[in-house]
């Protein structure tokens, strides 16, 4: 009783702290833009939906202009709306904004190492690497295409057994996708039935699901109390911990067989390049950045294309006509007797302007990833000190009715032109823009292209309903929308 009472007035004392702190903060923080008045230490956490997030910044920008602050518990979080906002942030100011933003279960393991999650010197020194070592290793590339087909006709083996039965294609998606990225990183893929293999995608969905919950919500606005409570945070915390520990297993197998002449994938480049680099008192290649490196690679190629075909598979069941014309430009272009090539993207201008609307319609980070000010900084007449958060909201320019005239309705329309040709739209940035777009963007169109165009040229699709009940809209869920799960059967051509 006597330890629980302590616990219990520590915690008051902790949280007076903060609420003081906080206060402090909201009045010595810089001119920052307006928005809704922030209560102490919970901030606007009562005026915000977060089961929907996106919508909830949506309506403010409404009140409040393309440039607003919200305090998301005692951070304030400057936010930018819209594609003349997003554009004038990360592409005319690029160098000011290209700070990492706090995303606290992710940082509960990255740590702001690594180079998804890390700022200043250390990112470009790691974004370098990671761009030119992906390119030895064949990003962009025949190498990697070759990759890509060798997962891609596993794939189709895989759908082919399952003999027109209906199935949820989930984890089908997920491992194929996800063994492009392991034999770059790792060197080689994974058995698709290999149990540790499973667990590892399993835990990566489960942290991502959390991740964008109310309550992982609630954990990144109150993560310095929370952390230390009992919940779900708890078991996505030792999640994390597995992932970092099977990073390091593969990092240290690396090491007992590395061929400093000869590199097998990019952890040896990355062990390689620590060797050269160890006489540098300011390098950012040691231990733990190879480690959270690779683990945010793994993560990243993991994720992002299975979820998009997932959700084109949906579209296109809902859409037979549209499913149509690309079985039609397939059949015209490719054929049935040889395999899907990128360069023949070149001549499907249709299939093309479809895969972009999927990422556009489907629009499944519409926050983004956070950004913080590497200085202090003046935007738009606001002074952003140093550190300041700031949310380029995609989602804004990928639902912008100035460049998608009915941004709410699926139409390959969007991304052709007069004469059926394929053409530019500037507010297409499913990869964000600017000096931190994703570095693996090259890829996952090459993945897109490929394992799409490979699945259609050998099966066509079936929703076991009618095709009405298909719900085509993603659900929200805090800063993201998922993808309702499914099942669809496979005919065989």
């Amino acid at each position: 009783m006597l330890g629980s009472g302590l616990l219990l007035v520590a915690i008051l004392a902790y949280l007076s702290v903060m609420v003081v702190v906080s206060i402090w903060k909201q009045k010595y923080r810089g001119k920052l833009p307006p928005g809704p008045t922030p209560l102490p230490y919970v901030g606007n956490y009562l005026q915000l939906n977060t089961k929907d997030m996106y919508n909830s910044i949506t309506e403010l920008s409404d009140r409040y202009g393309p440039v607003f602050t919200i305090h998301l518990g005692p951070r304030p979080v400057v936010v930018l709306y819209g594609y003349d906002a997003v554009k004038e942030a990360l592409v005319d100011q690029a160098e000011e904004f290209s700070g990492r933003g706090e995303q606290a279960i992710y940082n509960t393991l990255f740590k702001g190492y690594g180079v998804t999650f890390s700022s200043g010197e250390r990112a470009k020194q790691l974004r370098r690497f990671s761009i030119a070592t992906l390119r030895d290793f064949g990003v962009g590339k025949r190498s990697v295409e070759e990759r890509i087909h060798e997962e891609a006709a596993c794939l189709v083996k895989m759908l082919q057994s399952t003999r027109g039965a209906p199935i949820d294609p989930t984890f089908y998606l997920s491992k194929t996708v996800s063994n492009v990225i392991s034999s770059i990183v790792f060197g080689d893929r994974f058995d698709y039935e290999d149990k540790e293999f499973l667990e590892l995608l399993r835990m990566m969905g489960q942290i991502n699901r959390f991740a964008a919950s109310p309550t992982g919500q609630l954990y990144d606005m109150f993560h310095s109390v929370m952390k230390y409570l009992p919940g779900p945070q708890q078991q996505i915390i030792k999640n994390m911990k597995e992932l970092e520990d099977f990073i390091v297993r593969k990092v240290k197998q690396s090491e007992s067989t590395l061929d400093l002449n000869s590199p097998r994938n990019f952890i040896d480049s990355f062990l390689i390049h620590m060797q050269q680099e160890k006489k540098n008192p300011t390098s950012e290649f040691n231990i733990q950045n190879l480690v959270m490196t690779s683990l945010n690679l793994f993560f990243a190629g993991s994720e992002t294309v299975s979820s998009t075909m997932r959700y084109g598979f949906l579209l296109l069941m809902k859409h037979p006509d549209v499913e149509a014309k690309m079985h039609e430009e397939i059949d015209r272009v490719i054929g049935r007797n040889r395999q899907p090539q990128f360069e023949d993207r070149l001549k499907m201008p249709y299939t093309e302007a479809v895969i972009n609307e999927i990422q556009r319609f489907a629009n499944l980070a519409p926050l983004g990833i956070p950004r913080k000010t590497i200085k202090n900084t003046t935007f738009r007449g606001f002074f952003l000190p140093k550190d300041t958060e700031v949310f380029p909201i995609l989602g804004s320019l990928l639902t912008d009715p100035k460049f998608f005239p009915s941004p709410k309705d699926f139409n390959p329309q969007n991304f052709l032109d007069g004469k059926g040709q394929l053409k530019k739209n500037a507010a297409f940035v499913p990869f964000s823009i600017g000096k931190r777009f994703c570095l693996g963007d090259g890829l996952a169109r090459m993945e897109l292209f490929l394992f799409l165009t490979t699945i259609l040229q050998n099966f066509r699709f079936k929703f076991p309903k009618r095709l009405e009940d298909i719900d085509e809209s993603p659900k929200p869920l805090g800063f993201t929308r998922i993808i309702p799960h499914y099942t669809m059967s496979f005919l065989p051509i």
